[in-house]
């Protein structure tokens, strides 16, 4: 009989976000704000994964994601799945999804482009999803996975 190990401690009440690509742990964190609030978070990192090789999991206690928060990380982690956690049992999963506007959180790549010159928030129009592509609202240039920068 194969033994189970328990890696990351379970939690009464709040959300498992699971299937993190290890490298997008701490974006994931500074996407959801996690950093400003009181909650206990527990996180793991370099876990093994079937499916991404190396993973990161974050568990926060007694919080609960809109959705739009949610699918922010789509960007950075676009397998991730979540739990939702009442009474230590999974009540609900969700898998993340690509938003199809984009709003103030990722940096227009054209050095050009009024938002990097003007206080203006970045708005963009998701036209890829595996990979990530966002045509920027302003000046139309399509910004890339690769080229992506998170702010």
């Amino acid at each position: 009989m194969e033994q189970k190990e328990l890696k990351v401690s379970a939690i009464k009440n709040g959300t498992v976000i699971d299937h993190i690509p290890a490298q997008n742990l701490f974006k994931v964190i500074s996407l959801l704000g996690l950093e400003n609030i009181e909650n206990q978070i527990t996180f793991g990192t370099n876990l093994e994964s079937h499916k991404l090789g190396r993973k990161s999991i974050i568990k926060v206690s007694d919080k609960f994601f809109a959705d739009e928060e949610i699918n922010k990380i789509a960007l950075v982690a676009p397998q991730a799945k979540l739990n939702i956690i009442k009474d230590y049992a999974v009540v609900e999963k969700k898998s993340v999804v690509v938003p199809d506007e984009i709003h103030g959180i990722v940096k227009c790549f054209n050095p050009k482009c009024v938002t990097n010159h003007q206080p203006i928030q970045t708005r963009f129009s998701v036209v890829g999803r595996l990979p990530i592509a966002l045509k920027c609202h302003f000046c139309e240039k399509v910004t890339s996975e690769e080229q992506m920068i998170i702010i």
